[in-house]
Order: structure tokens, then sequence, then C-alpha cells
């Protein structure tokens, strides 16, 4: 694409074409403002892309993206730009022979220890094998200090380890606060208000979002590349931060992943949406995409995750260390003139979609002067459907 600096003037450039993005983008649109969207991958949506394979099935080409969240504001904005399908995410893990619950459960404990607890009194068992630790700094110490050690090396110990290269002693005890213990039978995954898939893919929400006369989208191209072409603004930045300050302080250490993609010549490959592997094989899980989109198929679309240090950055890794290079970071986008840090590369946070969507969403609201400008039109009753799968 052609550009020319002398031919228009955007309100804003926005680097990156995912959930920060494109939220930014679309409602900066939608209140007027110009905005030019600038990718570096061939495609938008980040790492929610989703696609139909060379089977016909629709897959999530960076592994499974489950919306889910409680706030209202970030459903009905999004809610603009698709109908959704009801979809309640479930998890099996694969342990001594076993396939059990994850988030841990009164039916994980009672299969994984040969027990017939009723649901009162789990909790008194957890605490019975559980061992209480002074002061809570890493993911072991949650761990450990909720379910016992049996549990914990059986279900966390060597799947975190795979997946963040690290110990769970070695990590902060953000990673595994984010899983909950349930002393019940509930095996969903999250016990969001809102747990829902875009019904016609992620890629057509993102499509519906940056479709809009004031949104110029540029693909395949690195905003280093054609920022002296554009004239603009304010710069909204959802990359990775240490990579915008050419790594002045060294590089924030990321996650990342590997996928090994396969169709199958049958309806149903798994008995779950996700299959969690702690103990055995090198991949972390194995994710069967028609579960979460409903699609009737006869054949079948897997994936399989690798995780490893080298590759696109996913997973900001949370350690003391790498939080304290963060905020040398931080300090410098803080005084860094119509610049806004945006996303979970940006920010280096471990984020949800959601909460992707909330601060960009806040960040407009900011720019704007309104104390809240999430909603440009009521959602239609429309706007949420369910369909068979």
């Amino acid at each position: 694409m052609q550009l020319s600096s002398k031919s228009r003037h955007f309100d804003y450039l926005v680097v990156g074409a995912g959930f920060a993005g494109a939220t930014f983008a679309a409602q900066m649109a939608r209140l007027g403002k110009s905005v030019v969207v600038v990718e570096r991958r061939s495609h938008i949506g980040g790492n929610a892309y989703d696609y139909y394979d060379g089977a016909g099935v629709l897959v999530h080409r960076y592994g499974p993206h489950i919306f889910h969240t409680n706030s209202e504001d970030v459903f009905d904005f999004l809610s603009q730009f698709t109908e959704w399908r009801d979809y309640e995410h479930r998890v099996l893990a694969s342990v001594g022979g076993h396939l059990v619950p994850i988030p841990i459960n009164l039916d994980t404990v009672n299969t994984l220890h040969g027990l017939s607890l009723a649901e009162g009194e789990l909790e008194g068992y957890l605490a019975s094998i559980s061992e209480p630790r002074p002061s809570i700094r890493t993911s072991e110490d949650v761990i450990v200090s909720r379910v016992g050690r049996d549990l914990y090396e059986k279900m966390f110990q060597t799947y975190t380890r795979k997946q963040w290269g690290l110990d769970p002693s070695q990590l902060d005890a953000s990673v595994a606060a984010r899983i909950p213990v349930r002393f019940n039978r509930d095996d969903r995954y999250f016990s969001d208000a809102y747990q829902k898939m875009p019904l016609h893919g992620y890629t057509h929400m993102f499509e519906n979002m940056l479709d809009h006369p004031l949104i110029t989208l540029i693909l395949s191209t690195d905003y280093r590349d054609v920022i002296r072409e554009l004239a603009y603004a304010d710069l909204i930045y959802s990359g990775p931060v240490d990579e915008y300050f050419n790594c002045r302080y060294g590089k924030l250490p990321y996650r990342s992943l590997r996928f090994k993609h396969e169709s199958v010549a049958q309806e149903q490959f798994q008995s779950a949406p996700v299959i969690n592997y702690p103990n055995e094989h090198n991949y972390t899980r194995i994710t069967e995409f028609k579960y979460l989109t409903g699609q009737i198929h006869p054949k079948t679309s897997i994936v399989y995750e690798y995780p490893c240090d080298d590759g696109d950055p996913y997973y900001p890794v949370p350690r003391t260390e790498n939080a304290l290079l963060y905020k040398q970071y931080e300090a410098l986008a803080d005084v860094t003139p119509q610049v806004h840090f945006i996303g979970r590369l940006a920010t280096y946070r471990y984020y949800n979609m959601d909460q992707v969507v909330a601060q960009a969403l806040q960040l407009c609201a900011k720019l704007t002067g309104q104390s809240r400008s999430y909603l440009i039109r009521p959602r239609s009753a429309a706007g949420v459907a369910a369909v068979a799968g």
C-alpha cells in the first residue's frame, strides 16, 4: 500500500490489530476519530485469529481462545460486532490413567485419592492434607497450601515446568492464584457471568470491528517501516514494550508456543474440549475445536501445544526480577509523549481477553474525556444466539 504523509492526517496510529488495537480503533472511529491500524502479521485478530483449515473445520491458529467475562460493559461492547453461542469450557487432565476435571473439584480428589467424599467434606479433607506456608510468595506456595503435596505433584508441578520452563517454586504466586479449587462437582473451567463464543468466529468479529470508513488497515507491515510516511497525533502501541524502546535495558522474558495442527477423519477425537497432560508427553494439552465452535462436520481438527522459549511472545514470565525490569520500561513509557501502551505485551501483564478490551476502552474514555464511553449503541436482543453443538 502506498502511503503519503501529505495525503491524510490520522488522529491515531494503532500498532497491532489484536484485541487491544482493534478495540481502540473500533471505539475511536465510532466517536468520530480517524485511525490507521498497522499490523505486522498478514491477518487481523492477533492470537485470537481463526480460520477454516483444509478439512473445512474452524480452528484457532494460535491455540484455544475462550471468551469469558464478568464485565457487562465489555460484553455489550463486543456484542455490537458479533452474535454469540453459549459455551461453558471444560478441561480434563490425564493423571495416572484417569481423566479428571481441572480446576480441582470433588470428582478430581475422589478419583485420584480413591475416596467417596461428599460436597460438605472436601474442604476439610484438603485442609488436612495441605501444607500451610507462613507466607505465600510462589506458585508452589499457593498450591501446596491449598491442596497438599500429592495433588501438587500429580497435576501442577510438571505441567508448570513444561508451560513456563520453570518450577512453580520459581514463579510468582499470581500464576497459580488464577486457578480456583472447587469444593463441589462444578467442572466448568470458568465461573464468569458471561461465557460465550463468537457465533461466526473471532476473525468475523474483528472484521466487523475494523469495518468503518474512519479506519485504515495496513497488514503485513512493521509500523517502523511506514511511520515516517504517516501523519498522526497519538500512537497507540500494543506490541512488546521492550521492543518499542529497542531493548534499552535488555529483553523482557516471554514464553512462546509451538502448535501442531492435525485433521482427523472422524467426528470426535477426545472426550473433552481440552485435555491437559501434566506428566507425560512434551506437549501440555490437546484442543479439539469443534467443541468450542459448535460446528457440525464429519471430520474434526485438533492442536497440540508445545511451550518453548523461542518464537512469538505469548506470555510475560511472572517473576520478581522480570517485574523489576519491566518497571524500568514502564517509567520510560510514562514519560514518552503522545504514545500510549495497551495490551498484554505492551504492559507486560498476563491479561485475559476481556481485561485487554476493558483496558483499551478505558484509554478511549481517558483520551476523549468521558467517564464512560464503552457503548455507541445498545445491544439488541438478537445479539445472543445459540447453536447446536
